[in-house]
Order: structure tokens, then C-alpha cells, then sequence
């Protein structure tokens, strides 16, 4: 990279641009995430690659590309709505190895790139076939694939949302991965998503739609679109194992849950995943790690991070680590709440200092939202990208390119490691023969009735105990793949 020496700035100029620190700016042109050069001890660029990086989360956005030739792993993987490979990570650890990554966003994609530059990148899930798909991924038209993983994007699902459902176009993406499964054949797969899609409908009549009498119909009742998701992979033979499961279960000192199928070709159902941690130390198992556990080592002082406007932050300086603003004095409940006083729920998002010796809360993709602040127990900000990571059990040497808006986000909307560790082990015994059966009555969430057992049986019996919707859905798959064929 030539730099004319009029245009050159330093790691501190950098820095002061990005709002990060100057640890962070060396660590990015050291990677070469953003574009520059070593002169010496020093690291310079330019304005024009400081602004390329925080425009596009790097020196350009990366282009779609084939994996580079190399030996093919013994089990093999391909990652759909990767995002920051948090779930992927997970599976490397248990010895399972991506080869294809899937993802649209700018600053994903770089991240994915500064980390992961010899794998296949691919963009946009509706402009590719299967066989296009497996060349990308270095695999020939009759190699198999041993495992595919996704987290299609769950807003249209969230429970904070507007619940469309199906019809969304995120919820679209939901059925184009499943159609991608079914295409793709793996022996393995695997669907993370949110809470919400446990009571999901397949279909959602807005309310200004509604005329006098209006009552939902079959596909518009609670769990539609997960009964329409089973009967598709049941159609193609796949058996199918779900709950809900708080990460804080599997070794990650955060408190979040999430929906997770695993589908198995054969069409045996895998065992639920085996927890490694308990809140109370029952089955033999060690207590959920905490806050204090993950930033152990970590400097308080030289995170990146934003900041608490002012009219916050004199409300979090009368809190002590695991208050919140039910700590303040009622005489200041109203001024620091405002017309959020007199909302409906606990609000207990609201002025948020974490608990050295709990779990961290689940990690949003900003921490400084008013009703979702996420503070340092005892510094006044709110957590850092770093202690993020550390909380999402990235490494501290894991890349994640953008602006701090973006590194926020991504590392927000990631899967734990441990909880996608859990994954790979659990496909990883199913492959051996040795399955490995979570103890009897362990509760992997505070919500009942989230296994695929139970959650089936109660979704059926509120629309019928015949289960006209999943029939119906799986009669549909049916009736399509007959007239493909």
C-alpha cells in the first residue's frame, strides 16, 4: 500500500475517528481488516481506508468466493445467517469444520473474512442451488455433506415483535433454509432461532384487516410455523429433536435462551443436548459461571464501548452491582422512568447494573438502548465490545470488523460457543453410536412444555387433536415435490 506522505494518519488519529481504542486500531491493521502498513514499530493509513472501514466494515465489501483447494475435513459443514460464526465456533471446538459460510451483511462479512479467509463466502440464500452451493464449498456434486447449521434471521418470530410470522420475508428465510436442508441432504442439521418460535403462526392477519367476527384460522394459531417446519422435515425423512435452552446451562456465563432443532437423516431423533452447568449445582454438575468469571483478566479501562448520555448515567451512579432502578429512591422513580413507569411489565431492562456473581443478562445489540441498558457492575458505561466477547465466549483475538454500532450488533446476535459446542458434541456422539442422554427432569429453561414432545402435544390439542396443521403442511411438501419431480 503506498501512502502518499501528505494522506498519512496514525493508530491514534484512527482511533480518535473510530472511536476506539488504540489497541483496537493496530489490531485492525494488523489483520488487515483495515487497510494500511508498519513503518517501523508504527502502523499508518489513510482517511480514505478509515472511512472504506467504517462505511463497509473494512477495505471493501468482500465478494462471494469459492473455499480455497485444500483437504477435505473428516465431517464437513456448511453455515447459513452466519453472522460472527458464534455458532460456529462452537462446532469447531467439538471438531466439526465450516467450510462454506452464508452470510449478507457487510460487516459479517468481513468479520468472517479477517477470521476465517480460506473458507467459501456466499451471500444471498435465494440466488443459489444446491449444486452451486456444494462448488462453492469445494465439494463435488457426489460428496456429502455431514452437517449444515443456521440462524435465519428471527425477527418476524420475536416475541418483542410484530409476529408475522411466515408470510415476513425474514420468515421466508426460515423455509428457504429448510427447502436448502432438504436440497442439500446433509446427515446433520441444525435451527437456532428465537423463543418466539415455539408460538409462532404460520400466518398473521394484521389487526386492520380484521372485520367484525373475525377469529384466526388454522394456520394463524400459536405454533403454526413450527408445526409447518416439522412437517417439511419430516416429509423428507428427517427425524427432528428441539427445546428450549438457556445457554447458562452449557458453561457461557450469560442467561439466554434460545430454540434449537437438530435433524438427523436416518430419521432417528438425537438426544437433547447434555448440559455441563446447573443454577443450584444438581446432577452433579457445577454451578452456572458468572459475570466475574468471564472478564477475569480482562482491563476495565481499555474496552471499546459507547457511552450513557449524562441524564443516565447520574441515575446509575446512586447503583451498586445488580441494582436496577427499582434501587433508586421512589421519590426518583418517575424522573428516571419517565411515561415507562406506567407501562405493564417489570421493566426490569430499565437503569441495569449486572451482578459480578451472576450470569450476564442476554446480550442485546446495544447495550445502551434506554429500556435495555446493559452497565458495567461497577464501571459507569455500558459494557464493552471486549467484555462482550468475553460473555459471548469469542476469543480476545477474534476479529469483529465495522464500526462499534457493528461490532455491538454482531456480536449481539450471535450464538454462545459453549451452547454451539453442545451442538457438535451432541451430532458428534449421534455419528459414533455413543448418545449421551441429559439427566432425567433437568429443567433447560424456565419454560415448560419446550421439548418436541410436550410443546407438540399441547400445540395439537389447542388446534385440534387431530393435528390438521401439521398433516396439512406435510401433505402440501408432498404434493410440491411430486410435481417437481
Amino acid at each position: 500500500m503506498m501512502i502518499p506522505t501528505q494522506d498519512v494518519i496514525s493508530t491514534k488519529d484512527v482511533a480518535t475517528q473510530l472511536e476506539i481504542s488504540e489497541q483496537r486500531a493496530r489490531a485492525l491493521l494488523r489483520s488487515g481488516a483495515l487497510e494500511g502498513r508498519q513503518v517501523g514499530k508504527q502502523w499508518i493509513t489513510t482517511n480514505e481506508a478509515v472511512n472504506a472501514y467504517a462505511k463497509f466494515g473494512g477495505v471493501a465489501p468482500p465478494e462471494d468466493r469459492p473455499r480455497k483447494p485444500g483437504k477435505l475435513p473428516k465431517v464437513k459443514a456448511l453455515s447459513f445467517f452466519s453472522g460472527a460464526m458464534g455458532l460456529d465456533q462452537g462446532l469447531e471446538k467439538s471438531g466439526i469444520h465450516i467450510l462454506l459460510a452464508c452470510e449478507m451483511d457487510k460487516a459479517c462479512r468481513r468479520t468472517i473474512t479477517a477470521n476465517r479467509p480460506d473458507i467459501g463466502l456466499i451471500g444471498d440464500i435465494w440466488k443459489y442451488e444446491a449444486r452451486a452451493i456444494k462448488e462453492m464449498a469445494g465439494l463435488s456434486v457426489d460428496d456429502e455433506i455431514d452437517v449444515i447449521v443456521g440462524g435465519p434471521p428471527c425477527q418476524s418470530f420475536s416475541t418483542a415483535g410484530a409476529r408475522r410470522g411466515l408470510k415476513d420475508e425474514r420468515g421466508n428465510a426460515l423455509l428457504r433454509y429448510v427447502e436448502l436442508i432438504i436440497e442439500l441432504k446433509p446427515k446433520y442439521a441444525v435451527i437456532e432461532n428465537v423463543r418466539g418460535l415455539l408460538s409462532a403462526p404460520m400466518n398473521h392477519t394484521p389487526h386492520a384487516d380484521r372485520i367484525d367476527g373475525w377469529e384466526p384460522g388454522l394456520e394463524e394459531r400459536p405454533g403454526g410455523a413450527l408445526m409447518h417446519v416439522l412437517g417439511m422435515l419430516r416429509s423428507a425423512g428427517y427425524g427432528v429433536s428441539f427445546n428450549l435452552y438457556n445457554a447458562a446451562n452449557f458453561g457461557v456465563p450469560q442467561s439466554r435462551e434460545r430454540v434449537i432443532l437438530v435433524c438427523s437423516r436416518n430419521g432417528e431423533k438425537l438426544p437433547h443436548l447434555n448440559p455441563t452447568h446447573t443454577q443450584d449445582s444438581s446432577h452433579g454438575l457445577p454451578k452456572w459461571r458468572t459475570l466475574r468469571d468471564a472478564l477475569n483478566g480482562l482491563d476495565p479501562k481499555s474496552g471499546d464501548h459507547q457511552d450513557f448520555p449524562e441524564d443516565r448515567l447520574r441515575f446509575y451512579r446512586m447503583l451498586g452491582s445488580g441494582q436496577y432502578w427499582k434501587h433508586l429512591p421512589i421519590s426518583l422513580h418517575r424522573e428516571a422512568l419517565g411515561a415507562s413507569l406506567d407501562s405493564g411489565g417489570g421493566k426490569t431492562g430499565f437503569l441495569r447494573r449486572l451482578d459480578w456473581d451472576k450470569p450476564s443478562c442476554t446480550l442485546v445489540t446495544s447495550p445502551c438502548m434506554p429500556a435495555t441498558d446493559i452497565c458495567h457492575p461497577t464501571e459507569d458505561r455500558p459494557l464493552s465490545v471486549q467484555e462482550y466477547k468475553r460473555i459471548q465466549q469469542f476469543p480476545d483475538e477474534w476479529i469483529v470488523c465495522g464500526s462499534i454500532t457493528d461490532q455491538y450488533k454482531q456480536i449481539g446476535n450471535a450464538v454462545p460457543v459453549g451452547l454451539g459446542e453442545a451442538v457438535g458434541n451432541a451430532i458428534l456422539a449421534h455419528m459414533k453410536g455413543k448418545n449421551k442422554k441429559p439427566p432425567i427432569g433437568f429443567s433447560f429453561s424456565r419454560y415448560k412444555a419446550t421439548d418436541e414432545v410436550s410443546w407438540e402435544q399441547k400445540i395439537k390439542g389447542s388446534i385440534g387433536a387431530s393435528g390438521k396443521l401439521a398433516s396439512r403442511a406435510k401433505r402440501k411438501y408432498q404434493l410440491d415435490l411430486f410435481s417437481e419431480n
